[in-house]
């Protein structure tokens, strides 16, 4: 190619890619145009109507969250008190007094308690006098008499009973659950104390935001557990009034100078009223500001979708480039191919009729020899020269047919030569080839050839291929300062099996086979590429370093010998070619 067309050439990919490159900035901005119209239309609408549709529904759903906060918390504090009477009432209804009455013995049964439930204080048995007769806990209460407590009288009347909070012999605060057993003629208490920081614990996971509270009352409106706000534990409390109603009920009322939400329910088993209590100035104040969220929600859609157009037209455009350059990676590799295509029906006609000539000289050269006995040639004082002439003629001819065979080999339209191989002696050659290139860049090539390898029926300059192509990869991917480890051992066809993903069943194929292992410790090769790694024109090398063949050649190669070939890799820690071939003899 001239100058001139060389830069005519380059002009002309110029414009091209010019032209390209136009045309994908005008897709792009269509692709942005496109998504600002169709998006932006309905946002503007959505937040027109937005503020209107919030307003109507929002203060509804704040009254409906919080009557759901609160009947949740009811029934959780509902279940929490059902547990622990029932875990009492089993307790009573398995267990003797005469057994109960043993501290040592009741001791342990309330370990087990806390075990399951960490709930209660402590544990006692009272008779029916109201003596205390066994006691298990912190506190100094056997001997104490209940017979005139209020809780006492209620549980000697009901059978199961949950007190009020109250001070006791304890002088702090507590409440207590008690169930009364009729044994014979005889009746007795099993009462236990809940711990009082979990109750309130329960009642104030109701709480919301900074100024919500969550509280119980009794009937007589006194304060059960301590508000966050206002009163203190036992005051009367100065809202709401205790109803005794089953449903929930929700309202706003003034109170301590403000408005309060209040959701009040009763509880199943206490005649206790559940108060949860949200501030309408925090929790109302997104009302407030709906037409400014509305604005700011339009202008932030508006920027969000820009933005998405940019990187979605930016993401779309890419990928196009990337496929474009895929393709005309595909297009090299395709016209590469064909040249070695072509280079390789060349090379097997010059072999052809090379070969010709090289039969005839070598039979010409056999009857110069026979000649040179046959006449009286011997008595001349140059026939040691004639006969070493001879035999380099031969030699050279011999060794020209080798570089034929060679090329029919590069021409890979051959079939396989039977010979026999020595798999050693083939990787010890290759190695020749690489070793100036290795050592120049550092890398140490190690071998482990077994010495009781077997000899074997193939193509030893197929297989050099096949070892020339994956040493050649193993050392493209070091690059500088590393290491490739080459293993040979011979193994039964049944463990190679357990190893390989690759089956052959082949007529002549042994129970026993050559394994040949590559191993290098390069950058490895990612789980995604080592699926494809045997395909045609796969590559992960540049462009023009590389036309993908190499192993996709290796594959058909030791294939078509009827061996297996399989790789193992994990990213950081190298690679591993393993080749199988079969054992043949003559």
């Amino acid at each position: 190619m001239t100058a001139e067309e060389s830069g005519s050439e380059h002009a002309q990919n110029a414009r091209v890619r010019c032209m390209l490159d136009k045309g994908y900035r005008k897709l792009r901005w269509k692709i942005i145009a496109a998504t600002l119209c169709f998006s932006l239309i309905p946002l503007f609408v959505l937040g027109s109507t937005i503020y209107y549709q919030f307003r109507e529904s929002y203060t509804e759903k704040i009254l409906q969250n919080l009557r759901t906060l609160a009947e949740n918390r009811r029934n959780a504090i509902d279940l929490f008190l059902d547990e622990r009477v029932s875990q009492l009432t089993t307790l009573a209804y398995t267990q003797r007094y005469g057994q109960l009455q043993d501290e040592q013995y009741l001791e342990k049964v309330f370990t087990l308690m806390q075990m399951r439930s960490k709930s209660f204080i402590d544990l006692g048995i009272i008779d029916q006098d109201g003596n205390h007769v066994a006691y298990s806990g912190p506190y100094k209460l056997k001997g104490l008499n209940y017979r005139n407590e209020e809780w006492f009288n209620e549980v000697m009347l009901r059978g199961v009973y949950i007190s009020d909070v109250f001070m006791g012999f304890r002088k702090f605060p507590h409440f207590i659950m008690s169930v009364m057993r009729r044994e014979g003629d005889r009746s007795w208490i099993l009462r236990a104390t809940i711990d009082t920081k979990i109750f309130e614990a329960l009642v104030k996971e109701a709480q919301v935001g900074e100024k919500g509270d969550a509280f119980v009352i009794n009937k007589e409106n006194i304060l059960q557990t301590t508000p966050r706000f206002s009163g203190t534990l036992h005051s009367k409390a100065p809202y709401p009034k205790y109803s005794p109603s089953t449903n929930t009920r929700v309202e706003a009322l003034k109170a301590n100078g403000g408005q309060k939400l209040l959701a009040t329910t009763s509880f199943k088993n206490k005649e206790w009223l559940l108060v949860v209590q949200e501030d309408p100035t925090v929790e109302l104040l997104p009302l407030f500001h709906a037409l400014n969220m509305a604005i700011m929600l339009v202008i932030g859609g508006i920027l969000l979708i820009t933005t998405g157009a940019v990187l979605v037209s930016r993401a779309i455009l890419q990928q196009l480039i990337r496929a474009d350059r895929e393709k005309a990676i595909l297009d090299a590799s395709l016209m590469q191919s064909s040249k070695m295509a072509a280079l390789g029906k060349m090379a097997a006609g010059i072999a052809h009729e090379v070969n010709n000539p090289l039969a005839v000289i070598k039979e010409k050269v056999g009857w110069v020899k026979d000649l040179l006995v046959e006449e009286d040639i011997a008595k001349s004082k140059n026939f040691t020269e004639f006969q070493d002439a001879m035999t380099k003629v031969e030699y050279h001819v011999e060794r020209a047919k080798k570089v034929i065979h060679r090329l029919l080999g590069f021409a890979r339209r051959m079939e396989p030569v039977e010979e026999k191989v020595n798999i050693n002696k083939i990787l010890s050659e290759t190695i020749g080839f690489l070793e100036n290139d290795a050592r120049y860049k550092n890398i140490e090539i190690k071998t482990d050839f077994s010495e009781k390898l077997p000899e074997t029926i193939s193509d030893s300059s197929q297989i050099q291929q096949v070892f020339l192509n994956i040493l050649n990869n193993a050392v493209d991917a070091i690059g500088k300062d590393g290491e490739i480890q080459i293993r040979t051992s011979s193994v039964l066809k049944d463990k190679a099996k357990g190893y390989t993903p690759f089956e052959f069943q082949q007529e002549g194929l042994r129970d026993q086979e050559i394994e040949v292992c590559i191993s290098d410790n390069g950058p490895g090769i990612p789980h995604e590429t080592l699926q494809r790694i045997f395909d045609p024109f796969f590559t992960t090398k540049a462009v023009g370093r590389g036309t993908g063949l190499g192993l996709a050649i290796s594959y058909s190669i030791v294939e078509k010998l009827g061996g297996r070939i399989m790789v193992a890799s994990e990213p950081g820690k190298g690679a591993t070619f393993t080749i199988f071939f079969p054992v043949r003899g003559e």
